[in-house]
């Protein structure tokens, strides 16, 4: 056996480790300003989940998943969500090619490593389920043929906050696919101010411009990395911990629906990766802590009461964080 062969077998070299840490750092260079954000999609990827991003237009979404490719050298396709998007628009479908007088696979801009799902709820709920295979399964089936899709394989999804007109909200069944739930807000001034000076600095139109980012990584060294974040060590107390957290929520006043089985799951996932991160080789209490937010935030609903008052699910989930006690280290 080769030493190229054996190696394939291990995990990830210390220049891979340390090219994922340096992830943040390097998007950072392109998208200004946005660094809980761009910390909440590394994690996302390391985690080997998806992400749904709540904002505004034009707060650099394309640009960060842009900039995420860039750096881990991987394919990237956006797809902007319509009311007449229809699902074969994503997955691809069966065609006629007169030259070979053959019928042919044209695949859907979803084979890809990073795929923006730009403003999805701006299609009905039968186009936003045509990712649901994509996303649970890593594979998409076109007219009852089955082809994986590459790993790694990312989808970021956005959209507009749910009361701008012309939206459809998200069914649970495709909220539950996504491990995180993060929001995009316009930057502080002085981030703003750098932004603005960065894109008209010489530019011609306001092209999204990834030229500054290095990359760090290769798209087929990703899934090797995510399974040695998959094994880091987490404690059986660790593990309690996040349980009893999404246990508690299902009973919480004030949330009417809580998180299912994936709630827990997705906390350990993320929380691991917050360790990573971290530079640590196990999971502590407040690694879930740090994660709680971003992973549960779309799995709670909260009471017609509540909603009305004009409560959010963080500051809920915050009062629930508050009162479960966490292991003792």
């Amino acid at each position: 056996m080769t030493d190229k062969a054996s190696n394939s077998s291990q995990g990830p070299t210390q220049e891979t480790l340390q090219g994922a840490r340096g992830l943040e750092a390097e998007i950072a260079r392109a998208v200004i300003g946005q660094e809980r954000v761009v910390h909440e999609v590394v994690l996302a990827l390391l985690a080997a989940g998806h992400v749904l991003v709540e904002g505004v237009p034009g707060l650099g979404k394309t640009l960060l998943v842009r900039s995420l490719a860039s750096a881990v050298r991987g394919g990237f396709n956006r797809v902007q969500f319509t009311p007449d998007l229809m699902p074969s628009d994503i997955s691809g479908h069966i065609m006629f090619d007169m030259k070979t007088e053959n019928f042919r696979v044209r695949k859907g801009p979803v084979f890809c490593n990073f795929l923006l799902a730009d403003e999805i709820n701006r299609s009905p709920a039968k186009t936003q389920s045509a990712l649901l295979e994509a996303m649970q399964e890593q594979q998409v089936t076109i007219e009852g043929r089955t082809f994986p899709l590459i790993p790694p394989f990312l989808v970021l999804a956005t959209q507009n906050p749910i009361e701008q007109e012309g939206t459809y909200p998200l069914p649970q069944a495709q909220l539950d696919r996504f491990l995180l739930k993060v929001f995009i807000d316009y930057p502080e001034e002085g981030d703003e101010q750098a932004l603005v000076r960065q894109v008209t600095a010489g530019s011609v139109g306001d092209r999204l411009d990834t030229s500054a980012i290095r990359p760090l990584l290769q798209a087929e060294q990703i899934p090797r990395l995510q399974a040695h974040i998959a094994n880091l060590q987490v404690d059986e107390q660790i593990v309690n911990y996040a349980v009893r957290i999404v246990r508690a929520a299902r009973e919480w006043n004030g949330i009417e629906a809580g998180p299912g089985p994936r709630g827990p799951i997705a906390l350990l996932r993320a929380a691991r990766a917050e360790a990573f991160l971290q530079d640590r080789a196990f999971v502590m209490p407040d690694d879930i802590k740090a994660v709680a937010p971003a992973a549960l935030r779309h799995r709670v609903r909260l009471s017609t009461d509540l909603e009305i008052e004009g409560y959010q699910p963080d500051e809920v989930l915050a009062d629930l964080l508050n009162n479960i006690p966490a292991p003792r280290q």
